[in-house]
């Protein structure tokens, strides 16, 4: 099966890295990238991907509100938050959205595959690093977003 993907992020050199690495496997076709929130939304819609790569910190509208949106417009879409943000309420926040993922950004070249792989799996994933703050802080929340 291929995969439709969305690359959300403002800056460019990351959304060309992601693009070359998911060109190197046939289970993932990049449908769209772009640079801003309120596009990523509307994007989302248009394009239906199967999951979309999504930063936090966007132009015109955060990555968490935007998760927001595309989730009540398609609650079926999943969403991988990619982000060097890393604190307890930002991790929370962003699966409080209706994200099935979180990876820190400068671990994707060992989280980026294995976490995309889970989430189209149906599962959850949690960057290992964040796995214990996540577990420790909210019981139901390690269980629910746990590996």
């Amino acid at each position: 099966m291929i995969y439709r993907v969305l690359v959300v992020d403002d800056y460019e050199p990351w959304r060309q890295f992601v693009c070359s690495t998911l060109q190197q496997t046939s289970s993932w076709q990049v449908v769209g990238e772009i640079a801003d929130g309120v596009e990523a939304v509307h994007a989302a819609r248009t394009l239906r991907p199967d999951l979309i790569l999504l930063d936090l910190g966007l132009p015109t509208l955060d990555g968490i509100e935007a998760a927001r949106r595309i989730l009540t417009h398609d609650p079926c879409c999943r969403i991988l938050f990619v982000s060097e943000h890393r604190s307890h309420d930002i991790v929370k926040a962003a699966f409080d959205s209706g994200a099935c993922g979180y990876i820190v950004k400068s671990h994707a070249g060992r989280d980026l595959m294995p976490a995309m792989q889970a989430i189209v799996d149906g599962q959850s994933y949690v960057s290992p690093e964040l796995r214990e703050n996540l577990r420790t802080s909210t019981p139901e929340g390690a269980r629910r977003h746990g590996s």
